[in-house]
């Protein structure tokens, strides 16, 4: 499965959980996870990598910025973890 493939499984498993996600883009502001999900008055923001791969490191300071602000940030590169951490964030 590569990234798109997977943002792509990531967006309908929040559809289909009426959870809000949208593409996450800053113009002016590279780096920032690809994705936000909201629902259940929680938030999260997601960057989904291909399987094997890793954030950059601006990426990983976006994520690190984000989680200082009282946020929550992570990435993944699997369908499973990224299942696994939407079930439990938004207790599915």
């Amino acid at each position: 499965m590569n990234e798109k493939q997977l943002e792509s499984k990531v967006t309908q498993y929040c559809k289909e959980h009426g959870l809000y996600c949208r593409k996450f883009s800053s113009p002016a502001h590279r780096g920032v996870p690809d994705r936000i999900i909201v629902g259940k008055g929680r938030i999260m923001f997601l960057e989904l990598k291909s399987p094997g791969k890793k954030p950059t490191q601006l990426q990983l300071r976006e994520i690190e910025l984000i989680c200082a602000a009282g946020l929550l940030a992570l990435w993944t590169d699997s369908w499973e973890h990224a299942k696994r951490e939407i079930d439990f964030r938004f207790s599915l």
